[in-house]
């Protein structure tokens, strides 16, 4: 009998908190029911859920993209150097290969003064804008050739005088009737001197500036001329026998120029050293090929005609 009445001792205290306790059963079955959803210190440090732990991770990782796409996108810039040369100044530029001829005006203006806008960049004849030093195949030590004139030079140009305009006008006028080789002028140098036995040979094609002088040819009296182009100085130097006249490019307004009338693989060449067509200076049997060449080697593509 005494083993019916034997109770496991764990009932029996649980019996004793139930009598002794009031409303016990309720708070000891509720805390039971909560304790649960707290969160475990030992396993979840700071009371952070896993939930949270990897928002952190996503936003840190997110935060340092950024900084590390322009770390990528810098050590992928690859730049080369080259000398820059302005008139008689040279400068050291390390310039991005990928970068364009545009670009690179606008870091010329910060050194030479020179606006952008009135730049011409030299490399291996008149480089284009839209070029990068990359299409350029411009490598280290390579020389770049800067020529322009500063707003100070532009504005301390004269202007001409009425007279000079009016003769202007009469010259533009007589222009328009006939052609250049057709007026009388002109005509009478080509019929009194005729085609230069050395004179180089001409075609009707388009080449860049050559290396050596551009030789051959003859001015309105006949005396023997040659173009040399001193890019380094911003200059062309026109050479007879008696002299050799170093002309600033900036001082050129114009060039004109149009085929001799039955042999077009030759032009006469009109250089405007002042305001009016007055002072053109005139060449004769210059090579077609080289025409176009020197108009923008010396004025650029926008200021020719």
């Amino acid at each position: 009998m005494a083993s019916e009445s034997e109770t496991p001792p764990t009932e029996v205290c649980d019996q004793e908190k139930m009598e002794s306790v009031s409303d016990g059963p309720q708070k000891i079955e509720i805390e039971c029911q909560e304790q649960p959803d707290k969160p475990d210190k030992a396993t979840d440090p700071g009371g952070q859920g896993q939930g949270d732990v990897n928002q952190n991770q996503t936003e840190a990782s997110s935060s340092e993209t950024p900084d590390d796409a322009n770390a990528a996108s810098n050590t992928k810039m690859e730049e080369v150097e080259f000398k820059l040369i302005y008139k008689k100044q040279k400068y050291d530029v390390s310039f991005p290969m990928d970068n364009t001829i545009k670009n690179l005006k606008e870091h010329v203006e910060t050194l030479t003064g020179v606006p952008a806008a009135m730049q011409k960049i030299m490399f291996k004849g008149l480089a284009k804008d839209e070029c990068t030093l990359r299409d350029l195949k411009v490598t280290k030590g390579s020389k770049i050739m800067v020529v322009g004139s500063t707003l100070n030079d532009v504005l301390s140009m004269g202007k001409p005088s009425a007279k000079e305009l009016e003769a202007d006008a009469k010259s533009a006028a007589a222009a328009t009737k006939e052609s250049l080789s057709k007026q009388k002028d002109h005509k009478k140098v080509l019929e009194k001197y005729g085609k230069p036995d050395d004179c180089i040979p001409g075609h009707k094609s388009r080449e860049p500036l050559p290396h050596q002088p551009i030789a051959g040819m003859y001015n309105k009296s006949g005396g023997k001329v040659r173009l040399t182009f001193k890019l380094e100085l911003d200059q062309v130097w026109i050479g007879t026998k008696e002299r050799t006249d170093k002309i600033p490019m900036s001082s050129i307004k114009a060039i004109v120029s149009e085929a001799i009338e039955g042999h077009e693989e030759y032009h006469m060449l009109g250089i405007q050293l002042g305001p009016t067509e007055a002072s053109r200076y005139w060449i004769y049997w210059v090579p077609a090929q080289y025409v176009e060449a020197i108009k923008e080697t010396v004025l650029g593509k926008w200021q020719y005609f």
